[in-house]
């Protein structure tokens, strides 16, 4: 049965990035079920923080991308470490994404998917999806604010006070919550009782032939946003990968982005940076490489990273800095190896565990990770759960 669905998101292509990519992915699967799609988004400005220059001067444009109608409204955008400037970037889009209310007045929705964070922004869609009485899905990719606490951006006191209301209420105005890890559902289900799905951020099925190791330095690839929750800049600092006769190539934009550009200049620590590329492109480049860097600054309760989905689909190993769910399932499934953040002589001796492995061995983590996206972690099998779970009453 179709159904006029639309997905309000901070986030949507040309921005690059996993949530960008994740909401398309959504978009595109859901359409393909038959479904009629509408996206609500700002105007692209991520992560460069500036409106890209095709939309700028403008409050809305309304375009059509594959046969998806992508409404774009106006935000401030910024990149900004402070705080207080963050939030009013949050409130220009919260405010502005109602002008789209006119639109649905004659022909309602019959589902809202309103994705956080950001929490105000999730806020602000879900008031509008009550206003229309349409039935509202929230889409939680990551567990604010406790993530930020977890982070260190935010301290315990007045605007984390705050934002645990705000989080509290989305829950509550929710019909239904979707969250990226079981972490992430066990938490919510501590605040309210609700229908719950575990949906992965999975890349769509494609079988990649299984790939050498380099014969001689292991070469190691970071692809995506730079900023403070990855940690990209604190490993630079802190490892020499010409001395574990390796290399790190970085591929990626953010906040962290000339600080680490800065440390590429000395050729002697082996580390490369190459700039963006698109969604089709990376892949390609990705390729080129033995191991898959996905760090995270802090252990973050209910992360689960997409990076890990998107190298296993092309057959490369992980080099893994965190905890929780995403580790266990790196060492059950045995597709590379794992360190704490801030260890970083355990993650040294990951380096030269890859660097000294033996091809055999090496294979049997690339295939091992060909396998668990062919055999679960795919867009078309969580696309099946999803879309029965939004279709049931």
């Amino acid at each position: 049965m179709s159904q006029r669905i639309v997905i309000i998101s901070n986030y949507y292509p040309p921005e690059m990035g996993a949530a960008a990519n994740r909401i398309k992915n959504l978009a595109e699967g859901l359409q393909q079920k038959g479904n009629e799609i509408t996206v609500i988004c700002p105007l692209p400005n991520y992560p460069k923080g500036k409106i890209f220059k095709k939309y700028s001067n403008k409050f809305c444009v309304e375009e059509f991308v594959n046969t998806i109608k992508i409404k774009r409204y106006w935000i401030f955008p910024s990149k900004s470490k402070n705080a207080f400037v963050r939030l009013i970037s949050m409130l220009s889009f919260a405010w502005s994404l109602w002008f789209s209310v006119f639109s649905f007045l004659r022909r309602k929705p019959d589902i809202f998917i309103i994705n956080s964070p950001p929490l105000l922004v999730a806020l602000s869609g879900l008031l509008l999806s009550k206003l229309l009485k349409r039935k509202t899905i929230l889409n939680v990719s990551d567990i604010w604010p406790l993530s930020a606490l977890d982070l260190g951006v935010i301290k315990r006191g007045f605007f984390y006070s705050f934002f645990k209301k705000v989080e509290k209420t989305n829950y509550k105005l929710a019909d239904k919550i979707i969250g990226q890890s079981e972490e992430t559902i066990i938490h919510i289900n501590n605040i309210v009782e609700k229908s719950f799905l575990v949906y992965r951020n999975t890349p769509k099925l494609k079988e990649y032939t299984p790939k050498e190791k380099s014969k001689n330095t292991i070469k190691i690839v970071y692809a995506g946003l730079l900023g403070y929750a990855q940690g990209i800049l604190s490993i630079c600092k802190e490892l020499n990968f010409k001395d574990l006769d390796a290399e790190l190539h970085i591929y990626g934009s953010g906040m962290e982005e000339e600080d680490i550009i800065e440390i590429t200049k000395n050729q002697d620590k082996n580390i490369y940076f190459h700039g963006t590329k698109t969604a089709t492109e990376i892949k390609e480049e990705i390729r080129k490489y033995d191991v898959g860097f996905v760090p995270l600054r802090n252990e973050i309760y209910g992360a689960f990273p997409s990076k890990i989905f998107e190298l296993a689909q092309l057959g490369i190993p992980i080099l893994y800095i965190g905890g929780g769910e995403a580790a266990k399932v790196i060492i059950e499934k045995s597709i590379g190896f794992v360190s704490k953040p801030d260890d970083f002589q355990t993650l040294k001796e990951n380096i030269l565990a890859f660097k000294n492995m033996a091809n055999s061995d090496f294979n049997i983590l690339v295939n091992n990770s060909i396998k668990m996206h062919k055999e679960e972690f795919h867009l078309s099998f969580q696309l099946n759960k999803f879309n029965q779970f939004i279709i049931s009453k």
